[in-house]
């Protein structure tokens, strides 16, 4: 499963994926180690396969370019995703941590306004933050999708 693109989730719930997200990042005094915290993880994604980055899987309302893709599987929506921005490819490492292998309920259930309370918006510039909320809106309309096609 090394080329499978998705994004697999390390915690059993969105719940405890931003908990744990929230106790690496606290450990940093200074923004800017958190920024390298992110980069990283955006290095550890899975690789995005080249033909999916095109205009079918860009996210709209990013400054830079962001593509994402998903599929169903077992009830659990995954999620992949790549930017050709570094801090961004982190941030969607984060995105992708606490909604990828999720039901579509439990991505709907639960709101973005994590990425506030962890403070990821606000240390942003006003573009890279309206970018991370185009990405939230994004997997939050994928999950909706799902449940509208699956009736769940």
């Amino acid at each position: 499963m090394t080329d499978d693109p998705f994004y697999h989730p390390q915690e059993d719930s969105a719940e405890a994926a931003i908990e744990a997200i929230a106790d690496e990042l606290s450990v940093f005094d200074e923004d800017w180690d958190r920024y390298q915290f992110i980069i990283d993880m955006g290095k550890t994604l899975p690789p995005f396969p080249a033909d999916w980055m095109n205009d079918a899987h860009k996210v709209p309302g990013c400054q830079s370019q962001v593509w994402m893709e998903a599929r169903v599987e077992n009830v659990a929506l995954y999620l992949a995703g790549k930017s050709d921005a570094l801090i961004v490819g982190g941030l969607i490492a984060l995105l992708l941590r606490v909604y990828s292998g999720r039901t579509p309920a439990e991505i709907l259930a639960t709101d973005p306004v994590w990425l506030k309370t962890l403070g990821l918006t606000g240390s942003l510039s006003i573009n890279r933050g309206s970018g991370l909320e185009a990405m939230a809106r994004k997997i939050h309309e994928l999950a909706a999708s799902v449940r509208t096609q699956s009736g769940t």
